[in-house]
C-alpha cells in the first residue's frame, strides 16, 4: 500500500495504491484525488499500522468533506520550513500553561487551530511576556488569541470568553517543583500552594470547558503528586476514559532521551497513547547543520571527556555539554539520542544568556557549538518556527516546551480516533 503523486495544471494529486486478491487473482485497486491537507495522516497511518480498511475509511471520508480553497494547492507538502495552511474546519484547541508554543507547533502540524493559550508566569514575568510575543508571532494567523495571565486567573474569571466543548484542551503545568534537577538541588520535591491552585485550575477548565480530548504533559514525577490526583480525579468524575504513562520520547523518533509523563483522556470513544517510532541518534537529526555553526574550543572537563571516550572507542562525532551532566554522560555518541535539554542549559543562575551551551566534537578535532536552530530541531520544532534572537528567550522556548514532533504524533493519533478510524 502506498501513495503517489502526479502534477497537472501546476497541482500536486495523490493516489492511494493497492492490491487485493479477488478469485485467486491479485488486483490492483487505487483511490484518486487526495487532499493534500490528508496526507500527513495518511502517512502517519501507515507508520502506526493501520489496517487498508482503516485506512481507506479515512480517505473517504475526508474527501467527502468540503475543502477549504487555500487547501487546493499542496504548496507546503513535505516542507517544514513552510507552515500548514488550515482548513476553516479545522478542529481547535485551548492549551493552558503555552509557553511558546511548542505543543500548538505539534497541533498544527497534525491540523489542528489552536485558538487560545495561556501564557503567564509570576516568578519571571519579563521572560513570560517575552515568551507570549514569540507564542503570538508564530501562531496568530491561526487566529490563536493568547492570554497573557495565570491560568488560576482565567479560572477565576470562568474561562471568560472562551470556547465550550473544544475539540482538544491541553495542559502542561510548571514542573519545577517536581523536576529531578530541584530534587537534587533541595534533597526533595516540595509541591507548593501554587502548584494544588494551578492543578484546581486545570480541573475546573474540564468541569466547564468540557473537551473532547483532554492531554497533559509534566516532568515523571508529577505522576505522584497532590495535583495530579486533583486532575485525575476531575477527569473521573467527568466520566472521561484515561491513559497516562512516562514515556521516552527518543522511542517516538525524537533525536533526546527526553522522559515525560503523558496522558491522554477522552469521553465517548477511546484515545491511547501513540506506539513507538525508530530511534533517531542527534548526528542524524542536525549533521546537515554543522559545518554553519560557529567554531568553539573545548573547556577542560569537555576535553577530559573527549580523551575518556577515545580510550575505549573509535572515533565518531560527539555531543558535549558545557553545563550539567551531573547525573549523565557529559557527552553522547553520534548514533544516540541527546540528553534532555533544559533550560538551564542557556542561562546562568541570573538567567542572562550563555553565549555557548554545548559543543560538538568531530574526529578530524574540529569543534563547533551547537546553535539555537540545533538544538531546536533536537527537541523536534519544525523548521517554520521563528525564534527570537536572544538566547535565553529561545533557550527557554526550546527546553520548556513539548518536544512538536511528539505531540504531532499524539494528536495525529487523537484525530484517527475522531475521524473514526481505528488505530
Amino acid at each position: 500500500m502506498h501513495l503517489t503523486d502526479g502534477v497537472g495544471d501546476n497541482l500536486v494529486e495523490f493516489t492511494y495504491n493497492w492490491e487485493e486478491q479477488v478469485d485467486g487473482v491479485w488486483k490492483g485497486r487505487s483511490i484518486g484525488s487526495i487532499l493534500c491537507s490528508a496526507v500527513t495522516m495518511i502517512r502517519t497511518l501507515q507508520q502506526l499500522l493501520a489496517t487498508r480498511k482503516d485506512i481507506t475509511a479515512f480517505i473517504k471520508k475526508a474527501k467527502s468533506k468540503k475543502p477549504s480553497p487555500k487547501l487546493d494547492v499542496c504548496k507546503n507538502f513535505d516542507n517544514t520550513k513552510l507552515k500548514p495552511v488550515l482548513p476553516d474546519n479545522a478542529p481547535i484547541a485551548i492549551v493552558l500553561f503555552a509557553g511558546g508554543g511548542g505543543i500548538e507547533a505539534g497541533m498544527v502540524e497534525a491540523g489542528i487551530r489552536p485558538v487560545i493559550a495561556v501564557e503567564f508566569d509570576p516568578s519571571k514575568p519579563e521572560l513570560s511576556r517575552a515568551i507570549a510575543k514569540t507564542h503570538h508571532h508564530n501562531f496568530s494567523e491561526y487566529g490563536c488569541k493568547v492570554f497573557q495571565l495565570t491560568v488560576q486567573e482565567v479560572a477565576q474569571s470562568g474561562f471568560l470568553g472562551f470556547p465550550r466543548r473544544p475539540d482538544y484542551l491541553h495542559a502542561s503545568p510548571v514542573c519545577a517543583n517536581f523536576s529531578r534537577a530541584h530534587t537534587a538541588k533541595a534533597g526533595k520535591g516540595i509541591e507548593t500552594a501554587d502548584d494544588l491552585s494551578a492543578a484546581i485550575a486545570v480541573a475546573e477548565a474540564i468541569r466547564q470547558l468540557q473537551p473532547r480530548v483532554f492531554t497533559l504533559e509534566n516532568v515523571p514525577r508529577y505522576q505522584n503528586s497532590q495535583s495530579f490526583s486533583i486532575i485525575l480525579d476531575a477527569l473521573e468524575l467527568e466520566g472521561y476514559s484515561v491513559d497516562y504513562s512516562v514515556v521516552s520520547m527518543d522511542k517516538f523518533g525524537l533525536p533526546q532521551a527526553r522522559r515525560r509523563l503523558v496522558l491522554v483522556a477522552s469521553r465517548g470513544f477511546r484515545v491511547a497513547l501513540p506506539t513507538g517510532a525508530k530511534s533517531c541518534g542527534w548526528y542524524e537529526a542536525i549533521a546537515h547543520l554543522i559545518p554553519t555553526m560557529s567554531d568553539s574550543q573545548l573547556l577542560p572537563k569537555q576535553r577530559q571527556a573527549v580523551e575518556q571516550f577515545l580510550a575505549t572507542n573509535e572515533p565518531t562525532p560527539l555531543l558535549i555539554q558545557r553545563v550539567g551532566g551531573r547525573t549523565e554522560s557529559k557527552y553522547k555518541p553520534a548514533h544516540l539520542p541527546c540528553n534532555t535539554i533544559l533550560r538551564s542549559h542557556f542561562t546562568d543562575h541570573k538567567d542572562c544568556n550563555r553565549s555557548k551551551f554545548a559543543d560538538i566534537w568531530l574526529p578530524d578535532g574540529t569543534v563547533k557549538s551547537l546553535s539555537i536552530e540545533g538544538a531546536a530541531i533536537l527537541q523536534g520544532f519544525p523548521g517554520w518556527y521563528e525564534f527570537p534572537n536572544e538566547t535565553a528567550t529561545a533557550g527557554s522556548i526550546i527546553g520548556y516546551s513539548v518536544p512538536p514532533s511528539f505531540a504531532t504524533r499524539l494528536f495525529i493519533s487523537a484525530q484517527s480516533k475522531l475521524l473514526g478510524v481505528s488505530v
